[in-house]
C-alpha cells in the first residue's frame, strides 16, 4: 500500500500571537527547540514530509495504525513538549517577553489516514495527494480549544473512539472541503498536563565548599543588560580574561544546565550553569567548572534604575590540603585576574545592546 498511509500533524498553537507579540529571535530558537523535541519523541516510525513553521508533516505508508498505536505517539509528544516548556520555564535566564511567555504555547495534533505519494525534486521530497490537502486544511476548524487530538473518520470508519483513556470525552464534527465532508473525532489533551513528572530546578550545594574570595563591582547600566552581559557564556571571552573562546555544547538560550566549552590559555575546561534565582532585589546564579568542581557565585543587586553592582563568590573543596595549596599559589593571582575582568566588563555591559 504505498500510496496510502498515516498523516499526523503535530501544531504548536499560539505561535503566530508568539513570534507577533514578542522577541523574535528567542521566540524563533523556542519554536526551534521545540519542532526538535517532537522529531525526537517519533517512536511509531514516521518520516517528515516537511516542517512548516509551527508545525511538522509526519506520515507512514501502510495499513491503518491500530488507534492506540497512534495515540502513545500522541502522547509522547504532548508530555514531551509540555516538560520541555515546564523544565525551561523553572531554569530559563532571560526575562525576556518570548521566554516569559513561552509556557503558554500548546499542542493540537492531526491523524488522517488517505491516498498521497511522494515526488522528489532535486534534493527536496515531497508529498502529494488529496488526503494531504484534507490533512492541512483540518487544521483549521471550528474546535473552540487549541489543545486537542483530532482523529478522522477515514483513520477510525466504524467507531467512535474508546477505551483508550478514561478522562477522554469524545466530540465528533464535520469539515467541509473542496473534497466533500470530512467527518472527525476529537478529544482534548489537557488532562495529560497532570500526568507531566517534572524535576525542581537544581539546586547548589555549598556545604562542602569553602570561598576563598570575593570580588564585586558597580556599573552605571541596568541590572538585565548587566545580567545578560556577565551571564551569557557566548559574551565570556569579551570581557573574562584568560578565556580565548567559548563553545555552547547545548542549548539554544541561557538556562540551568546549559554547558560550554572554554579554551584558556592553559587549555579547555567544561563550564555549566548549576543554579538560577531572581527577585526584584537581586539575581543570583553559579557556574561550576567540570574539571577542578569550583563554583562561581554571582549576585547582582539592583541599586537603582541605571545602577548595578556584582559581586563574585569563588568556592573551592572543603578540605585543609585544597584550601592550604590555593592560598599559597592561586588565591591571590587568581583574584587579581577577576577584578581586572570585572572592570572590563564594565566597557562591554555599557556597549551591550539586548532585546527591550
Amino acid at each position: 500500500m504505498e500510496n496510502k498511509g498515516l498523516l499526523f500533524i503535530p501544531d504548536i498553537s499560539g505561535f503566530t500571537k508568539f513570534v507577533t507579540q514578542t522577541e523574535i529571535e528567542h521566540s524563533r530558537l523556542i519554536i526551534q527547540e521545540l519542532l526538535e523535541v517532537l522529531v525526537n519523541s517519533n517512536e511509531i516510525g514516521l518520516k517528515i514530509s516537511e516542517i512548516e513553521g509551527d508545525a511538522i508533516l509526519f506520515y507512514r505508508f501502510g495499513e491503518p495504525p491500530p488507534l492506540q498505536e497512534v495515540y502513545r505517539q500522541v502522547e509522547k509528544m504532548f508530555c514531551e513538549f509540555h516538560r520541555r516548556l515546564i523544565a525551561y520555564d523553572h531554569r530559563r535566564y532571560c526575562l525576556c517577553r518570548a521566554c516569559h511567555t513561552a509556557n503558554d504555547l500548546t499542542l493540537k495534533i492531526i491523524s488522517h489516514y488517505g491516498e498521497f505519494t511522494n515526488y522528489s525534486v532535486q534534493n527536496f521530497h515531497k508529498l502529494i495527494g488529496k488526503d494531504i490537502i484534507i490533512a492541512h486544511q483540518l487544521l483549521k476548524n471550528d474546535i473552540s480549544t487549541h489543545e486537542y487530538w483530532l482523529v478522522t473518520h477515514n483513520l477510525l470508519p466504524d467507531q467512535s473512539p474508546s477505551g483508550i483513556k478514561n478522562w477522554m470525552e469524545w466530540k465528533s464534527s464535520a469539515k467541509e472541503t473542496e473534497n466533500g465532508e470530512v467527518r472527525y473525532h476529537f478529544t482534548q489533551l489537557s488532562p495529560l498536563r497532570d500526568e507531566i513528572a517534572t524535576e525542581p530546578p537544581p539546586r547548589v550545594d555549598l556545604s562542602k565548599k569553602s570561598k576563598v574570595f570575593t570580588v564585586s563591582r558597580e556599573y552605571d547600566t541596568d541590572f538585565i543588560t548587566l545580567f545578560h552581559a556577565s551571564g551569557d557564556f557566548t559574551h565570556r571571552h569579551e570581557w573574562q580574561e584568560g578565556v580565548k573562546k567559548v563553545e555552547m555544547l547545548d542549548h539554544y538560550l541561557p538556562r540551568v544546565g546549559m554547558r560550554c566549552k572554554a579554551e584558556l590559555a592553559t587549555g579547555e575546561v567544561l563550564i555549566y550553569s548549576s543554579s538560577y534565582s531572581y527577585t526584584p532585589e537581586k539575581l543570583e546564579f553559579t557556574e561550576t567548572n567540570d574539571s577542578d568542581k569550583t563554583i562561581t557565585a554571582y549576585t547582582i543587586d539592583i541599586l537603582g534604575e541605571k545602577r548595578s553592582r556584582l559581586t563574585l563568590d569563588y568556592y573551592i573543596d572543603d578540605n585543609p590540603i585544597t584550601s592550604t595549596l590555593f592560598n599559597l599559589f592561586r588565591k591571590k593571582k587568581l583574584k587579581e585576574s577577576f577584578e581586572r575582568s570585572l572592570r572590563k566588563l564594565d566597557t562591554f555591559a555599557m556597549n551591550l545592546v539586548i532585546p527591550a
